[in-house]
């Protein structure tokens, strides 16, 4: 996939055989290199050892796991990254270590190859300062396990290029991680707002506030996770809960610093003792104090330029695996309440002074807002990028009407010729976001959704026939609405992680933003309807041999195909009739008119092959029998009459299938159990 490109990973520990691993696995070329063979062969060994834990949970097999390793190349010869295009550092946390490493191989690199390190601890600019290459250098600090978490952060320091940064950001999202851009300053986002949760916790203890299960509960309720602050320390070891707590009191002030009892218990070298009885009653005041302590961090970090409220929150989802982002978590409590709670601990802490901008969301009298969408043009090309990548960019309310004044900014730029649109992570986008759809249905409030529907359809009609040419950039999944978004746009690149489907008749529903009307009019009525009906994945090679997808190319290779597109373009007619290559045609007839009225009745296709049909009919013993119906009707009557009247048809018949008891029991399985639908 990424053939072209090799990154240099030192450091065979936990952290540098996770970053390798992960780096392999998304098909970069891994030079993994430690001072000892032993080290090195420790360090092939855990990858070994988590791939075989992925085989036995049937996410790769023995195939994948070959291909994955002869990816990776570990040696003791730091020589052997001499024209890396990054070299990563992931050695212990001993900042002259670190530096002694980076003199080292700033002698050894090609100019050009940009360094990196994982420090969680120290200053990027410190690391590059020791080097002649401070432009070339960033941080990208990982998060426990890197093969496993997706988030990332980087952090460029002042002398940091935009190139170098775009590159690392680049690779970051080449490798499935969620991004999040953060300044270079103690504890950089995550960690500075995390490390609080830990102190506050071993502080409330001290003051004989409450015991340790009593914290524990009111933690996990409070932030949404699975583990509360003394069995997170226990977990990952107090000696990093010391050692950070040290470090940013230093740089931060008192909030941050290291509890006595915290000191003493990692001098004792033992774990905390999680058992004991729950105090119900102190539950609410515990919370004040650990939402006082998180919350009041990550509000001084924003202020501080450190990182946005999007990205603050986006690293609490995808890292730290909170329910909730610190922002959400404001709103949700209320912004009065928030600010009385953050003010509690400028009492405490009297070094701590109150964020600014609790004080002005205070003052504004209003809930924060999130942007969901960014917006960036580079020469001729504007560039939306849908950043969700903790709902995998589902589109809700916010997202449609930030995509729609972004594509606004972009028309009315004459620089700007060609709009690319994109996903952040792993996802193009997975389709609308399916809470919305339940809460309207539960408040009787279903105009909302077809309001929102219609929305959507403007857009995607606006896409469609811009004078600009539109792009959807598909290198992750797309389903539903995500497919319905990368079909309205004029052409498409895809990567081989792309795909498309509709899964919507598996939750009751029908695709309602004009995925059955496109697919239909790109690849016969017949195929659509196969894909429709049974929710099938459709590969990226597949659309790129049905039509549906206009360049497919290693990731590497996106830029160029784009611009390639762009000096080719807006195509003539996207609905231009195409052959059906061969071995679609079978599935095709499996929904001929004669063969729906069959399946629809209960009765076998004919025509095809007894194990094809079989596995249709199983896959449409799953659906929802009324969205089947439905679809079906609406695809017919769609292919006679124009895209905008087609486009009315399927708004119209949206009260119905959102009205029906099958739809909120299909929306509502979703990440549950397979639903079981009444035909009502």
């Amino acid at each position: 996939m990424h053939g072209a490109m090799t990154i240099g990973v030192v450091g065979a520990g936990t952290m540098g055989s996770g970053i390798a691993q992960k780096l392999a696995q998304e098909g970069f070329r891994v030079v993994l290199v430690d001072v000892e063979s032993r080290f090195v062969e420790r360090g092939i060994g855990l990858i070994q050892s988590t791939l075989r834990e992925a085989v036995k949970r049937k996410i790769f097999d023995e195939g994948r796991v070959a291909e994955i390793l002869g990816r990776i190349h570990g040696t003791v010869d730091k020589s052997a990254l001499k024209n890396a295009d990054l070299v990563i550092e992931a050695v212990f946390e001993d900042e002259q270590v670190k530096k002694d490493l980076f003199r080292e191989l700033d002698a050894i690199c090609a100019p050009q190859t940009i360094f990196a390190t994982n420090t969680s601890s120290f200053y990027v600019k410190d690391m590059a300062a020791v080097t002649s290459r401070p432009d070339r250098f960033v941080g990208m600090h990982y998060f426990y396990h890197p093969a496993k978490n997706r988030l990332l952060e980087v952090i460029p320091h002042e002398g940091t290029s935009r190139e170098t940064l775009q590159k690392a950001v680049e690779i970051g999202r080449l490798h499935g991680k969620v991004v999040i851009v953060v300044k270079d300053v103690s504890g950089f986002a995550v960690n500075r707002f995390f490390s609080p949760l830990l102190t506050e916790a071993v502080q409330v203890l001290s003051e004989g506030w409450a015991n340790i299960p009593t914290i524990e509960k009111a933690a996990k309720e409070a932030f949404g996770i699975g583990m509360g602050p003394f069995e997170l320390m226990n977990v990952t070891g107090i000696p990093i809960a010391v050692h950070a707590s040290t470090t940013f009191g230093r740089e931060l002030g008192s909030l941050y610093g290291t509890p006595k009892l915290l000191r003493d218990q990692f001098e004792s070298g033992e774990l905390w003792d999680l058992e004991g009885d729950v105090d119900d009653t102190k539950i609410e005041a515990v919370q004040d104090r650990l939402y006082g302590a998180c919350l009041g961090a990550a509000a001084a970090l924003v202020s501080e330029g450190v990182a946005s409220i999007e990205d603050t929150d986006r690293g609490a989802k995808v890292g730290l695996r909170w329910s909730r982002g610190p922002f959400e978590i404001m709103n949700d409590i209320g912004i009065d309440r928030a600010y009385r709670l953050v003010h509690a601990m400028t009492e405490r802490y009297r070094d701590f002074a109150m964020p600014e901008i609790l004080v002005r969301q205070r003052a504004n009298g209003e809930p924060f807002r999130f942007r969901y969408v960014d917006y960036e043009v580079e020469g001729e090309v504007a560039y939306i990028t849908i950043n969700r990548p903790e709902a995998l960019n589902a589109l809700n309310e916010a997202t449609v009407s930030q995509l729609a004044e972004s594509f606004d900014q972009a028309e009315k730029d004459p620089g700007v010729n060609a709009v690319v649109i994109r996903g952040a992570g792993k996802a193009f986008v997975a389709g609308a976001d399916i809470r919305f759809f339940i809460r309207k249905i539960q408040e009787g409030r279903i105009e909302d959704i077809v309001s929102f529907t219609r929305a959507g359809h403007d857009l995607l009609l606006r896409l469609e026939n811009s004078p600009k040419l539109t792009i959807a950039q598909l290198d992750g999944l797309s389903m539903g609405g995500g497919s319905e978004l990368a079909l309205a746009c004029q052409a498409v690149v895809a990567t081989p992680a792309a795909s498309m489907s509709f899964p919507e008749t598996g939750i009751g529903i029908y695709p309602g933003l004009g995925g059955m009307i496109r697919t239909a009019r790109r690849i016969g009525l017949e195929l659509a309807k196969y894909y429709v009906f049974t929710g099938e994945t459709i590969s990226a090679q597949d659309a790129l041999d049905l039509g549906l997808v206009s360049k497919l190319v290693p990731p590497h290779q996106v830029n160029e195909s784009i611009r390639e597109l762009i000096s080719a373009g807006r195509p003539k007619d996207k609905y231009a009739k195409r052959d059906l290559p061969k071995r679609f045609q079978e599935r095709a007839r499996l929904c001929s008119a004669e063969n729906v009225q069959r399946i629809l009745q209960g009765d076998r296709p004919e025509g095809v092959s007894a194990e094809l049909a079989e596995r249709f009919m199983g896959r449409i013993a799953r659906k929802a029998p009324l969205a089947v119906q439905k679809a079906n009707e609406l695809m017919d009557a769609q292919m006679g009459v124009e895209i905008p009247k087609a486009i009315e048809m399927e708004l119209e018949a949206l009260p119905y299938m959102f009205g029906t008891k099958d739809a909120l029991i299909g929306l509502s399985s979703v990440g549950a159990a397979p639903p079981r639908f009444l035909g009502e």
